[in-house]
This record gives C-alpha cells, sequence and structure tokens, in this order.
C-alpha cells in the first residue's frame, strides 16, 4: 500500500510527500454506551488508511482516492463542500480545524485504506483522523491536544456527514496504543490503558455481509429511549442509574424503553467487570461477559439480526471463549475471542455452517491490537 501511495502521488503531483496513518477499531466491550455517559473499551488494529500529503501553494486541496479511483478538489470556504461523500470528510477536517482558529492551506493528497468497508471498523473515523493528525502536523506544530483532533473528526460527522455519531471510533483511532485496549470514561471523557496481550487467544471479526435496511432510524430510536428513562428517572443519562432505580419506575414507562434501558445499565458494569478481569488476565470472564452483551443486545436492546445470532450460536457450539455482535447492529459483524488451538476449526465450521444456511461465507477479519494515528517512518 505505501509503495502505490508513492508511485501515485509522484505521478499525479511529481513531488514527493509526508506519510501518516490511522487505524481502524474494535470495540471488546461497551456498545450504545457512549451516548449514555457510560463507558466504551475500544482498541486500534492493524487495518489502516495511509495518506501521503504535501502542501502545495495555493488555497486549493486535491485529493485522489486510489479505492474509489476519483480525485477531488475544493476550496477551504464553507461554500466550498465537495460533492463527493468521500471528500467531504476531508472538507470537514479541514473546516473544524479552521473554525477552531487552527491553519489549514492547500495541500496535496493521495490515499487508500485496508480497513474493510461496512464491516463496524469505522474505517470514517480512520480516514478523519489520519488528515487531522496530518494537518496538525504539516501547519499547525502539533499544537492542537489529542482530544482535540478527535472531536474535530466527532464534528465533521456531525457537521459535514449527516451521522450523530459519539466520540469512542475517533478516539481510538487518535489515542490507539498497540498492545492495549483504552477504558473511556465518555463523561468525564478520562481514560485508561489495559493491557491486551491475550497470549494464547486471537481476535477475531466474522462480517456477516449482511446489512439490513430499515425505514426509520433505529439507532435514534433507541438514543430517545434511553433519554426518557433518564428524564423519568431525574438523572442526565443513564451512567446515574441503577437496576434499583429502574425497577422502581417500571410501571411509569413502556416496556420497550425498560428493556432498553436494562441494557444500557448491565452493559455499564460488564464493561467494569472487563477491565478487572483483564488486570487479572481472566480471560474466561471476559468471554461470558461478551457472551452477555450479545445477549443483551439481541433481546433487550434489539439491535442484532438472525444471522448474526447464528454466528453467535456457532461460537458458543465450537467452544469460543467470548462472542458479540459488535457496532451498531442490524448487520455487520461478530467479535469473537478465540483459544490458539481451536481457532481454525472454529472458522472453517463458521464459514461452512453460515454458508449452508444463508449462501454465502461470512468474511474473516483477524485484527491485532496497535498504533492509532502517527506519521509513517520509512
Amino acid at each position: 500500500m505505501k509503495s502505490k501511495i508513492n508511485s501515485i502521488f509522484k505521478e499525479k503531483f511529481g513531488k514527493n510527500g509526508t506519510l501518516y496513518a490511522s487505524a481502524g477499531r474494535i470495540n471488546l466491550i461497551g456498545e450504545h454506551t457512549d451516548y449514555n455517559g457510560g463507558f466504551v473499551f475500544p482498541g486500534a488494529i492493524d487495518k489502516v488508511i495511509m495518506a501521503e500529503i504535501a502542501p502545495n501553494g495555493t488555497d486549493k486541496v486535491r485529493v485522489f482516492s486510489i479505492d474509489i479511483n476519483e480525485f477531488a478538489e475544493f476550496g477551504l470556504n464553507e461554500s466550498d463542500a465537495p460533492a463527493q461523500q468521500w471528500a467531504r470528510y476531508i472538507f470537514g477536517i479541514c473546516r473544524e480545524i479552521i473554525k477552531r482558529g487552527g491553519k489549514v492551506e492547500g495541500f496535496d493528497a493521495v490515499f487508500a485504506g485496508n480497513v474493510p468497508l461496512g464491516a463496524g471498523l469505522s474505517s470514517s473515523a480512520a480516514l478523519e483522523s489520519c488528515f487531522a493528525f496530518a494537518l496538525n502536523d504539516l501547519f499547525n506544530g502539533n499544537t492542537i491536544d489529542k482530544f482535540e483532533l478527535a472531536r474535530i473528526g466527532q464534528s465533521t460527522e456531525h457537521n459535514y456527514c449527516g451521522v450523530n455519531c459519539g466520540i469512542m471510533d475517533q478516539f481510538a483511532s487518535v489515542f490507539g496504543k498497540k498492545d492495549n485496549l483504552m477504558r473511556l470514561d465518555c463523561r468525564s471523557m478520562e481514560y485508561e490503558y489495559f493491557p491486551f496481550k491475550a497470549d494464547g487467544y486471537k481476535l477475531v471479526l466474522l462480517d456477516s455481509k449482511v446489512k439490513h435496511a430499515l425505514v426509520d432510524s433505529p439507532y435514534n430510536k433507541r438514543r430517545e429511549s434511553c433519554e426518557r428513562v433518564a428524564k423519568t428517572l431525574g438523572v442526565e443519562t443513564l451512567r446515574d442509574a441503577d437496576m434499583e432505580k429502574l425497577n422502581a419506575i417500571r410501571d411509569s414507562i413502556t416496556a420497550e424503553d425498560y428493556f432498553r434501558a436494562k441494557y444500557v445499565i448491565e452493559e455499564k458494569d460488564r464493561v467494569l467487570a472487563v477491565c478487572d478481569a483483564l488486570v487479572k488476565g481472566d480471560m474466561e470472564t471476559v468471554g461470558e461477559k461478551m457472551y452477555e452483551t450479545h445477549e443483551g443486545l439481541s433481546k433487550d436492546y434489539e439491535v442484532s439480526c438472525v444471522e448474526l445470532d447464528y454466528l453467535n450460536d456457532i461460537a458458543r457450539e465450537c467452544g469460543v471463549t467470548g462472542s458479540r455482535i459488535m457496532g451498531g447492529g442490524f448487520g455487520g459483524c461478530t467479535i469473537n475471542l478465540v483459544k490458539d488451538e481451536i481457532y481454525d476449526n472454529f472458522i472453517e465450521t463458521a464459514k461452512k455452517k453460515f454458508n449452508e444456511k444463508y449462501g454465502h461465507e461470512p468474511v474473516v477479519i483477524p485484527v491485532v491490537i496497535s498504533d492509532g494515528a502517527h506519521k509513517v517512518l520509512d
């Protein structure tokens, strides 16, 4: 990928630039908790967006996407927004830096990635973080702090791409550290690294390649449920709720809102339990909590689907330590914590059984916990 970007950059712009990269991410546990003021537990992975970038001495940005095979050119004013959706991510990063008083001048860029699209690994956050990190380095002397870089990515999603996302994806892409997961408190924004070498285990995603089209926005509906329960409880977010408080108001809320809140409250406790288990090297407890999360996402939060439930069932049957749906839901991946000795059998069984039932194999994506946004050294 590196040499391909190099040669295309030279061919397009007749010079050399500086290489930057940022990672996709997994989230071991802590799903739909970020907008409820809870904890998430992500890590950057060894799948990246990489870009070669060089200032061009103009007020125009010229960018070529290798993967889409498209070129975009745009100015740096609000009225200069490009038509292509992928280019809006880069435009948004430029605008959000400028809005905060940072400096961005015209530049040339060529980028590519190996973050699988549509698999819930946050390729968009990797793209945002790569360019935010690069523009901070090239034009701002790295004076913008890392949290602000993550917020710049989040604001780009909100203001230029129409996605009202939490901060987790951008945070993981910016702060990722090899062999470490990060517990982020989404209310205080405090974070802590937890070693994750997982000797004797592999992390693997199974992408169902399923995306269920839904008429309305289920993500926003789940969020509204949580906000209604928090309001009834008189708390800012469900972070400040527990099951005792929730059960006390059960008769004054809908059954649907009750189960949505139940999942979020229990998930908050599961994240903390997994952190404790990792410190002790207790992978069995980590796995047990992953299965509990899947059950909660499937039955209480209702964001799973039959294909993902089937992959989870296969994992159980094969003796996989932990497995759950990862991401927003309604399709996408399961994340699986698998002992080395059963890995090959699990992958073979999952591919065969899923293909027999649904007519295609899941895509196998092994992941290693790696560094987040960085300058690529020769």
